[in-house]
């Protein structure tokens, strides 16, 4: 069981390389800095990632795609400022229909319990109080990866702490909290105002605008704004998945983009412990 004198640690689950880039990287740069122990999930090798960056699509790195996203997967991780990071060894699904989605090895066609195995003996060896997962209603974007993420994240935080459940994977550990990373309207609204007002182009058309809101359900926002730029380093780092002309991510000049939205927003999904909402602290309650 969970021991309150156990050194601080953050826990992230993401689905293939560049995910940890672009969902909360800011955050776990700020924990780090903090003194906290923060280890990276990564669920597959990313081996259908399309090249969006138009200077990295050549044969050569087509040839080794695999091995050149687990090389930006390194570069990344180390700029965020991650202390471990474990390749849960799956392969990419790729898309509904693609011939990817029907291989075996893939992600999204793992047996459950055993890929909820693998999860809780890294939850059990590194001992996180706090674990960042992928929510429940994925509308916006359902990839069969990142659906799967959730799928194994919610009974490996549950089973985790229970003795009697695969006891050979390690001392059972129960973390303390359960988050959901979440894109909210709220910055996406912010940034799009932002880039009509200084006369750019808006990469976010209605189609965005259609796609469901969690706002709602957000009970905690992160300041990063000290490590703002972090995210940016991060996502530069996955040069074959990140065109660095891309107004998606660099539309807006970085000095104006650290005051549009400077948080991170999570969805607390479990807690063991009392925390008032909202929060600004994923640790609140637990130090």
């Amino acid at each position: 069981m969970s021991d309150q004198a156990a050194p601080l640690c953050l826990l992230t689950v993401h689905a293939h390389p560049d995910d940890e880039a672009s969902k909360g990287a800011s955050t776990v740069a700020r924990y780090k800095a903090q003194g906290v122990r923060t280890v990276l999930v990564t669920c597959t090798g990313g081996e259908e990632g399309e090249i969006l960056n138009p200077a990295m699509d050549t044969p050569e790195v087509r040839q080794h795609l695999a091995q050149v996203r687990r090389d930006e997967l390194d570069l990344a991780s180390k700029i965020i400022g991650y202390d471990a990071v474990v390749l849960l060894g799956y392969r990419d699904s790729g898309m509904p229909g693609s011939e990817a989605n029907t291989r075996p090895e893939a992600f999204a066609n793992a047996d459950l319990d055993e890929a909820v195995g693998r999860l809780v003996e890294v939850i059990r060896r590194e001992q996180p109080q706090v674990i960042i997962t992928y929510a429940d209603d994925q509308q916006g974007y359902p990839h069969p990866d990142h659906l799967m993420v959730h799928e194994i994240s919610v009974p490996a935080f549950e089973r985790a702490g229970d003795p009697r459940w695969r006891p050979e994977l390690g001392p059972a550990w129960q973390p303390l909290k359960l988050y959901y990373t979440v894109w909210s309207r709220q910055r996406i609204m912010a940034t799009h105002e932002k880039m009509i007002e200084l006369g750019l182009e808006s990469p976010f058309d209605e189609k965005w605008f259609e796609r469901p809101s969690h706002d709602e359900r957000i009970t905690t926002r992160v300041p990063i704004g000290e490590w703002f730029d972090v995210r940016l380093e991060a996502l530069l780092a996955h040069a074959t998945q990140v065109d660095p002309k891309s107004p998606f991510w660099f539309g807006l000049p970085r000095e104006v983009a650290r005051t549009v939205h400077p948080y991170d927003d999570y969805i607390l999904a479990r807690s063991l412990v009392d925390s008032p909402l909202p929060e600004s602290d994923l640790f609140a309650g637990v130090r």
